[in-house]
Order: structure tokens, then C-alpha cells, then sequence
């Protein structure tokens, strides 16, 4: 039985932060492990609050103001974001997200993390895209995705502008 999302959100919060009364401080495992548990519930809005940084979630805005102009002006068409934004490299549902390796920079400001997908029905599908990880500045240093690399030398933000093409 699978926890709604704003469910496993908590527990997963209450666990990374002990449940104590402090800011979360988010290690690159626990992003990916967060990012998993939207990914499956196909639902990144948990992510898109606060675990991105501010210009991946400028590129963001500037998508879905692009594809609600181009909705408005083609009321009949798909618009280039109709199958959401593109968190992973290939659109299919994976029913399997788990973290892979985790690498610091030696300087600690950035960190990359494998998030790898699978498909019990057809485990040759398997893939590994990666979250490449910036430290915030500041007192609660925390780290928020900066990119995504996916399959194929793309990434979140030239697949997010692909679908302006």
C-alpha cells in the first residue's frame, strides 16, 4: 500500500530532521531520496518547494508562462508541456526509484546524485539520470537541485527548452 504523498513527505521530513524544532538541513542523499518519493507519486511539487534553486525555478517559470501563452493563443492543441515537466529523461512511469552513488565535491559546495529508475515489467528500460547539487549560502547551508542530467547528454533545463522548439 503505497502513502499519499503529503504523508511520506512528513514521515521523511520527521526522520531526516529527527522531529526536533529545526530547519531542515538537507544532505545530497536525503534530496535524492525526496526526489524518489515525488517521482513515484508522480507528483514534484514537494520538490518544486523549496529544493530547487532560484534559477532552475526561474527556468521553470519561464516554461509555464511560454506554455500558458501558447494555450491561450491554441486552445485545441497540446501544449508543449502537456505531459508535465520533464523530471526524467523519458516520460514513462518507473514503478522503481532508488538513490545511487552520492559524490562531493572535495570543497562540499556541490554534489551529484544517481537517481536510478527501473520497470519490473521490463527491467532492460532501466535507467540513471543525476542530481547535480548545490550547497546553499548561509546559516542553514542545504542543498537543492541545480540540473538533472538525463540520458543522451540532456539535461532538465535543454529538455525543458526542447519543448519550446
Amino acid at each position: 500500500m503505497k502513502l499519499p504523498l503529503t504523508i511520506a513527505t512528513l514521515l521523511l521530513a520527521a526522520g531526516l530532521t529527527g522531529a526536533q524544532a529545526q530547519p531542515p538541513t538537507w544532505s545530497p542523499d536525503q534530496v535524492g531520496d525526496a526526489f524518489c518519493i515525488a517521482s513515484l507519486a508522480n507528483d514534484m511539487s514537494s520538490i518544486e518547494a523549496g529544493l530547487l534553486t532560484p534559477p532552475l525555478v526561474e527556468a521553470i517559470a519561464v516554461a509555464e508562462t511560454r506554455n500558458a501563452e501558447f494555450k491561450s493563443q491554441y486552445p485545441d492543441d497540446k501544449p508543449p508541456l502537456g505531459d508535465g515537466l520533464p523530471w526524467r529523461s523519458y516520460p514513462d512511469f518507473a514503478d522503481g526509484c532508488t538513490v545511487g552513488t552520492v559524490t562531493l565535491a572535495p570543497d562540499a559546495a556541490t554534489a551529484s546524485v544517481d537517481i536510478n529508475y527501473s520497470f519490473k515489467a521490463d527491467p532492460s528500460a532501466n535507467y540513471t539520470d543525476v542530481l547535480q547539487l548545490k550547497q546553499t549560502t548561509g546559516t542553514d547551508r542545504f542543498y537543492q537541485i541545480d540540473e538533472i542530467d538525463q540520458v543522451d547528454g540532456q539535461t532538465f533545463t535543454t529538455a525543458l527548452a526542447a519543448q519550446f522548439e
